[in-house]
């Protein structure tokens, strides 16, 4: 899925919706796609974690973390939970750390930055509410894509 972002908006203008954020690439699959789930948190990535221990049959978790950058929401050891538990891919409003064992995991990660300071574990968090990111409503079940071109979100699968 090299580079398919635009050639979707333009195919399916009413049906997209693009996170109008600035996002940085942090896994080695800069394109990936997928049935989103979600979770809220600040300052405590139990939720995360827990979540990419399960299994994630090519679905993308989107993580609202506030834009909060004080605290990175995936490391190197739940990124490679998600690895192995079949994720496609993470998406979060927020930072990352241990970017170079990241980038060689075979997995899209999306995050607005880094950060070297874990977070606190108070097992504090929402799972599969309806986030709102930069004014774009993502929901638990919704698609998502994303390429070097950004992230976009619909209700329905765009390709088969």
């Amino acid at each position: 899925m090299d580079d398919k972002l635009p050639d979707l908006c333009d195919s399916h203008p009413e049906a997209v919706q693009w996170i109008p954020l600035q996002w940085q690439d942090y896994g080695a699959q800069c394109c990936f796609e997928g049935r989103v789930r979600t979770v809220r948190c600040y300052h405590d990535n139990s939720k995360v974690k827990a979540m990419l221990a399960t299994p994630g049959e090519g679905q993308v978790l989107v993580v609202d973390g506030s834009g909060a950058m004080d605290r990175a929401l995936l490391g190197d050891l739940i990124a490679q939970s998600a690895v192995d538990n079949g994720w496609a891919g993470v998406v979060i409003v927020g930072p990352v750390r241990d970017t170079a064992t990241l980038a060689t995991l075979p997995i899209g990660i999306k995050a607005l930055g880094v950060c070297p300071i874990k977070t606190q574990k108070r097992d504090q968090g929402d799972v599969d509410v309806a986030l709102a990111l930069n004014g774009v409503s993502v929901r638990a079940g919704d698609y998502l894509y994303a390429d070097q071109n950004g992230v976009i979100v619909c209700a329905e699968p765009l390709v088969s």
